[in-house]
């Protein structure tokens, strides 16, 4: 007797063999009705069967090795194991299957158990969600509750599980817990404020050896001769306004900044000798400046040195928003008093904030050496006849004084006719030749900039109106577009001819009039914001791979840009000179200077 099925599974055919004719012949043919499936019967059985079978799998192979006591090999447990499976005992009948003794066998040792543990299973995840919800009611409650200031708190993670063990509700554990967090929140931003304290008053302090290296320069002036010698000589004195070479203007007290820049300039040029730097200090670094340059010349650049006191217009009866800047009390307080308490720390201050607050109080932003770029073309047309005067000239002997005051006097005649100058900080760094700066046409405007509303980075190059004024201020909502983008200082283009024909520089007055009178409630960082508003509508942006800002503020910059730019800026507060500079950045200054000097090596620069 066979059966056959037929490939659709729909009729089922028994026959027997025919002795007779040697064929088969077929005793009874059952026909099966079709049956239709939907999609959502089939998807549903799928998923139960995927469900239960991994269960019916496991519990079968556990429930048959609960049989097995003693089997050593897999030979000893397919032995044991198939029968089990098969719902059979006698091994003498291993070539009948009936498939009757497998289905009982499945249902009398795995269905029980499944449905148990079905049960089990579904009772634990409703207690899980019961006490989940539990737990997520408990610590809404808490967050809305202020944590008990009698409540003492454990010292680490290890006492409170150690104390929690019958001793606390779930709703006190919670809010120890809270406690806990707040109490590590407060002391992590603790240390915050106190590291931005530490490193704005490591920022703000000159060096050990920047210091000794002034000192040791002064006193050099005082007892050589050559370091006192007239810079530039008589005879190069008249390209002292030549419009045909390269002016650049820098203000600094800082010696080994200078140096950096004038060399830096100086090496990166293709043609130095078309290089003029006009270098501009304070009285107590004069002789230091002095010194250095007139000891490490710079051939075939021309460096002249100048302090401000040598500008007798330069003077708070002439400029008497000068005495209000360094001599009112709120000025000096903001600047020189409590840095701390005069941040108004609150709960809602950040990090950063705090960080602008301290920024903005630093002390050279009340120094005339920051505000002199706004008097360039005064400084560039000064009475040189007075400033002959009130030169160090004690060690000249009088032929020479009358030659100095010939050619002085040219010069103040051909100062005038200066048309453009590059400003530069003390802390860029000169990676390319920039004479082609002064082929840039500046389309009638007066300052050349890099603008900063354009950039990806936060700190310094998505800067608008709005990060430098208070637009709660009526006169700043009524005069300013918060929307208007700023520009960088550090690196500028100036075209004097064009500035002495504006009235940009009492509209710089006016402005930190109105500020001081305000008590600094129109703006409170530095010098940029009142030239913001005083070179309004006289800025010609420049391409941004002349000026690269930010080394002084951002750790991660980009290298590749960094390699490629023009002019980079140590704007921020990890300047190169400093040990909280950053020491990958570091070297694209220090490469610049001259560890070979005996001033540098004796006062241990750097090391």
């Amino acid at each position: 007797m066979q059966l056959h099925f037929s490939p659709s599974m729909r009729s089922i055919t028994i026959s027997s063999s025919n002795i007779n004719n040697g064929g088969f012949g077929e005793l009874m043919k059952i026909k099966v009705a079709a049956r239709h499936f939907s999609y959502r019967t089939l998807f549903h059985t799928i998923l139960i069967l995927a469900f239960l079978l991994p269960f019916v799998f496991i519990l079968t192979a556990l429930v048959t090795l609960e049989g097995v006591n003693k089997c050593s090999s897999f030979d000893c447990l397919g032995r044991r194991l198939g029968p089990k499976l098969l719902g059979r005992t006698d091994d003498s009948k291993v070539n009948e299957l009936p498939s009757i003794s497998f289905t009982a066998g499945l249902s009398r040792h795995c269905f029980p158990i499944l449905i148990l543990l079905l049960i089990k299973g579904l009772s634990f995840l409703l207690f899980q969600q019961r006490l989940v919800k539990d737990f997520v009611k408990i610590l809404n409650q808490v967050n809305s509750e202020k944590v008990p200031s009698i409540m003492k708190l454990p010292g680490s993670y290890a006492q409170l599980v150690s104390e929690m063990k019958n001793k606390y509700s779930a709703k006190e554990f919670a809010l120890m817990l809270k406690g806990m967090m707040e109490r590590s929140e407060r002391e992590i931003r603790e240390s915050k404020f106190a590291e931005l304290m530490n490193k704005h008053f490591a920022a703000s302090a000159v060096p050990k050896g920047i210091h000794c290296l002034s000192l040791r320069l002064t006193d050099e002036y005082s007892s050589n001769a050559h370091a006192r010698r007239q810079l530039p000589s008589p005879e190069l004195l008249p390209l002292l306004s030549e419009n045909l070479l390269h002016h650049f203007v820098l203000s600094t007290d800082n010696i080994l900044a200078a140096s950096v820049v004038v060399n830096s300039a100086v090496q990166s040029s293709l043609k130095p000798e078309k290089i003029v730097f006009h270098v501009i200090t304070d009285k107590k670094t004069y002789a230091g400046m002095h010194s250095w340059f007139a000891l490490n010349p710079v051939s075939p650049a021309i460096v002249e040195v100048r302090g401000i006191h040598q500008f007798d217009w330069l003077t708070r009866e002439n400029i008497p928003v000068l005495e209000a800047v360094e001599g009112h009390y709120v000025i000096r307080k903001y600047y020189h008093g409590n840095h701390v308490s005069g941040a108004n720390l609150s709960d809602t201050t950040t990090t950063r904030s705090f960080a602008s607050k301290l920024q903005a109080r630093s002390p050279k932003y009340i120094s005339l050496l920051n505000h002199i770029r706004i008097y360039l073309p005064e400084v560039l047309s000064f009475n040189f006849l007075r400033n002959v005067v009130l030169s160090p000239l004690v060690c000249v002997d009088i032929l020479l004084f009358y030659t100095n005051l010939r050619f002085y006097g040219v010069v103040f005649q051909l100062f005038p006719n200066l048309h453009k100058v590059v400003f530069l900080d003390d802390d860029v760094v000169i990676q390319r030749d920039l004479s082609p700066l002064w082929d840039i046409d500046l389309k009638g405007k007066v300052n050349g900039a890099v603008e900063t509303c354009n950039g990806e980075d936060e700190w310094v190059m998505s800067k608008r109106f709005r990060n430098y004024f208070n637009f709660s201020h009526h006169l700043i909502a009524k005069n300013l577009n918060p929307d208007e983008c700023a520009w960088a200082y550090g690196m500028n283009i100036f075209d004097l001819h064009a500035w002495r024909k504006t009235n940009i520089r009492d509209t710089y007055h006016s402005w930190l009039k109105e500020n001081l009178k305000s008590k600094l409630t129109m703006w409170k960082l530095g010098t940029l914001p009142p030239a913001l508003i005083a070179f309004k509508g006289h800025v010609h942006p420049i391409d941004p791979s002349w000026h690269m800002l930010g080394l002084g503020y951002q750790n991660k910059s980009d290298i590749d840009k960094v390699k490629k730019a023009a002019v980079i800026h140590y704007n921020g507060q990890s300047k190169p000179w400093l040990e909280l500079g950053f020491e990958h950045l570091r070297p694209y200054w220090t490469k610049y200077v001259d560890y070979s000097n005996d001033f540098i090596r004796n006062c241990h620069i750097l090391e």
